[in-house]
């Protein structure tokens, strides 16, 4: 099994396979990057994603909701 395989298929995650092949970082980096971020709230991290990192705004959004959803 390779290392995006095993993320869900539905939900946040179904993005995660587009978002590894199109910016060419496992989701683990992106999931740290979200943890390192010097903002917390949902809508501040997206735009850091999307401005600091180049990342699109559906592809930071699923990141940055799958991020909240494991630390609830």
């Amino acid at each position: 099994m390779t290392n995006e395989s095993r993320w869900p298929t539905q939900g946040p995650a179904s993005y995660f396979p587009s978002i590894a092949k199109t910016y060419g970082q496992s989701i683990e980096h992106w999931l740290e990057v979200i943890d390192q971020a010097p903002v917390s709230k949902h809508m501040e991290i997206v735009q850091h994603l999307k401005t600091e990192h180049g990342l699109g705004h559906g592809h930071a959004n699923a990141l940055v909701a799958w991020r909240k959803q494991q630390q609830d």
